[in-house]
């Protein structure tokens, strides 16, 4: 009997690791191999379509260290993740509160805010570019019908930035509103009818029974913020392309101009290693802090 019950597990394990293989194939060459190409790279003079290279040990990072344009491309990205992680994820979750109702009409103004989550990256770039032009955009002609100054969005050093955040915020946290709004549904209804009974208000509410008891989602929407937020790309590229004088340049459009611009693939490599390491500790950071308050509901 232990002889065919072992056989059978065998043949389990088997079965498993079959089904697995694919996935850890595919994953295996388009993930961890690139990860161990890049790091070495990073070791070497590597330019791009030159099939020689040279070795040079750390004098890539050395070189990282004292780039200044590698630190304001570090600060611009902390920066953007700083603003549009918390910004989106209270938005989101503010409008799945304000949508989770059954109130006629509902899913009209569901779709309406999860419909730029639709729009593709680079057209809604476009978009915001006219939104945001000088002479005509809505937005500047919104602000002086307020009364308000013309602002030159993308072309100002100090708001350059900020724009691309606003239309960060408005692309994905429609998304994260989603998640957050399938989450709500979970939330028995007799918490809030008892908590309505008692007088507390809806602020309070939200504090201390809604967000514990979604806990779990918020802290999945965040690290797919975190995710989402340190591969921003396209958005710069299409709507300032690092500019004006490198205020909107963030890691990831560093390592393109130093990859493919300037050909020097071993020194982007260097860039991009160093983003890796800094998100592996930012999300560590984050599930050691935030990870470790959240409550799931079974737990003792």
């Amino acid at each position: 009997m232990s002889k065919t019950l072992a056989v059978a597990r065998r043949n389990e394990a088997l079965l498993a690791y079959g089904l697995l293989f694919p996935s850890l194939l595919f994953l295996a060459a388009f993930t961890y191999w690139p990860i161990l190409r890049s790091l070495w790279f990073s070791l070497h003079d590597v330019m791009l379509g030159d099939s020689q290279i040279y070795w040079l040990g750390f004098e890539n990072y050395k070189r990282l260290i004292g780039d200044p344009l590698f630190w304001k491309a570090l600060k611009n990205t902390a920066l953007y993740m700083a603003i549009t992680i918390p910004a989106s994820i209270i938005m989101a979750l503010l409008l799945a509160v304000a949508l989770d109702s059954k109130l006629r009409g509902m899913a009209i103004y569901r779709s309406a805010f999860f419909y730029p989550v639709m729009i593709p990256s680079v057209a809604a770039g476009m978009v915001w570019v006219y939104l945001y032009a000088p002479g005509f955009g809505p937005v500047n002609n919104g602000m002086e019908a307020l009364g308000l100054p013309r602002l030159d969005w993308l072309y100002n050093a100090r708001t350059a930035l900020f724009a691309i955040m606003i239309m960060s915020i408005w692309k994905y946290a429609g998304y994260f509103m989603l998640i957050l709004l399938a989450a709500l549904k979970l939330v028995p209804s007799d918490l809030y009818e008892a908590a309505r009974l008692e007088g507390i208000s809806s602020w309070t509410r939200l504090i201390h029974i809604t967000v514990p008891l979604i806990s779990p989602t918020l802290y999945f929407v965040l690290i797919i913020a975190v995710l989402h937020s340190y591969q921003i790309f396209d958005y710069v590229y299409v709507m300032t392309q690092g500019g004006p004088a490198d205020s909107t340049n963030v890691l990831t459009y560093y390592i393109y101009q130093t990859g493919f611009q300037y050909q020097d693939v071993g020194y982007a490599s260097t860039i991009a290693n160093s983003l890796l390491f800094f998100m592996l500790g930012l999300i560590g950071l984050v599930a050691v802090t935030i990870g470790r308050r959240v409550h799931y509901l079974g737990e003792r």
